[in-house]
């Protein structure tokens, strides 16, 4: 076991301890959301804030999106769990829980994304964030949301009535585990791609969400993580995506694993993938995102 791996443990095992109680749940539209289908909790896209004790002013904000196929969302291991490793390290972290499908199809899951990165950058004096350092990251289906807000963005309108919809939908950065990406190859996540999307979609709306397809030099600087072994999403997303950045010259690092099955998180139980968020930890320090 080395010594970065007990450092990320402890890390992880003291920010459970002091981020748990530190949680505070806001809705992304309090008077319903557009295109609400009901009124169930399920039809009320929200974000969960957990605010580390040690944050400080102008501190980074991810907005964190689980995944879950588009029709769930693995709010544990890849909402809770991730909020606390980023409070570890001083960060803001808003765990999104975004409408699902089948009830739910596209810009619907796009809009609710857009929504919290507008949220939070709108309201960044207030949770203590800079406005200029809001990220995304996403896991498997909301690694595919992610890079969708990623590449889909749309500037700040100032003539909105709305404040919120007066700022940016750009995420800073990007940081997308095991994701869901392209729609277009044999690399498809087939079961996002019918939630997302439904039954026999538009051929040019698959293509406008194949997101290693939509990658410009706006497209926020982005770290990737996935493994060899990921039979539910191959690794070959991740690598599309990085090598779509690198034809973009966006700023952009990709660690692909030999093990490790779909879903892994953290990676907390196995003493090679644990080495995986503190590749991330070094990338966030390296873009001055971390003290």
């Amino acid at each position: 076991m080395t010594i970065s791996r007990l450092l990320a443990g402890l890390l992880f095992t003291m920010s459970v301890a002091l981020a748990q109680d530190e949680t505070k749940t806001l809705l992304l539209w309090p008077d319903g959301a557009p295109g609400a289908l009901g009124t169930a909790d399920a039809d009320k896209p929200s974000l969960t804030v957990y605010m580390p004790r040690s944050a400080t002013k102008d501190a980074t904000a991810v907005i964190v999106c689980p995944g879950g196929g588009y029709g769930a969302l693995a709010m544990n291991h890849e909402g809770r769990q991730i909020a606390n490793w980023l409070n570890s390290y001083g960060i803001v972290a808003f765990v999104l829980k975004y409408r699902l499908g089948p009830r739910y199809h596209h810009p619907i899951e796009m809009g609710d994304a857009q929504r919290a990165v507008r949220t939070v950058r709108a309201r960044a004096k207030e949770f203590g964030v800079a406005a200029d350092r809001v990220g995304a990251w996403g896991f498997s289906a909301g690694g595919h949301l992610a890079s969708t807000i990623g590449t889909h963005f749309d500037a700040a309108n100032a003539n909105a009535s709305d404040p919120i919809d007066a700022v940016s939908s750009r995420p800073d950065f990007l940081i997308l585990a095991y994701p869901v990406i392209s729609f277009t190859t044999p690399y498809t996540h087939k079961g996002s791609l019918k939630n997302l999307l439904g039954e026999n979609p538009d051929k040019a709306l698959v293509e406008s969400l194949s997101n290693e397809l939509q990658v410009t030099a706006q497209t926020p600087p982005t770290f990737l993580f996935s493994t060899n072994a990921d039979a539910g999403v191959p690794a070959e997303n991740a690598v599309l995506f990085y090598l779509a950045l690198r034809k973009a010259k966006v700023p952009a690092e990709l660690h692909v694993f030999q093990n490790g099955p779909h879903g892994v998180g953290l990676g907390n139980t196995d003493p090679a993938l644990a080495e995986w968020p503190v590749t991330l930890a070094n990338w966030l320090r390296v873009r001055g995102l971390v003290k």
